[in-house]
């Protein structure tokens, strides 16, 4: 059951960038998915730690001022352990849409802890690496 749970986060955390269809990206999603004191970690050239706050507010922008349209990120393998009410997942995604005008595609991996909290699972940290 625990799995079940964290795969559903998992995904909902995906789908909360989703703009594809004309559909707004539903990114204060995050909100509710990270702890409030959650850490967010973008890696390589441009290392960057964030609070919940701080990630979200540029992407919000990006994502509903028509400059990132029909994005969508999904997950494409991943594994889970869980300890406890600890549990840790790696995953690969893949990623693509419409940036300035120019269609992209991506990949990358991303590590995310969770916790179980007395309202449910919930993400303590992300960590992201995009391939080059």
């Amino acid at each position: 059951m625990p799995k079940t749970k964290i795969d559903m986060l998992t995904a909902e955390f995906f789908e909360t960038f989703d703009n594809r269809g004309g559909r707004a990206a539903d990114v204060d999603r995050i909100r509710r998915l990270v702890l409030p004191g959650g850490v967010i970690v973008k890696t390589g050239p441009e290392f960057t730690v964030y609070t919940v706050d701080e990630f979200i507010e540029p992407r919000l922008r990006l994502l509903a001022d028509g400059r990132l349209v029909e994005f969508s990120e999904w997950e494409t393998s991943g594994r889970t352990e869980i300890v406890g009410d600890i549990a840790s997942r790696f995953c690969e995604y893949r990623k693509s849409g419409i940036l300035d005008g120019q269609p992209f595609e991506g990949a990358g991996t991303k590590t995310i802890q969770f916790v179980r909290t007395p309202e449910g699972w919930r993400i303590a940290s992300v960590a992201w690496y995009d391939q080059p």
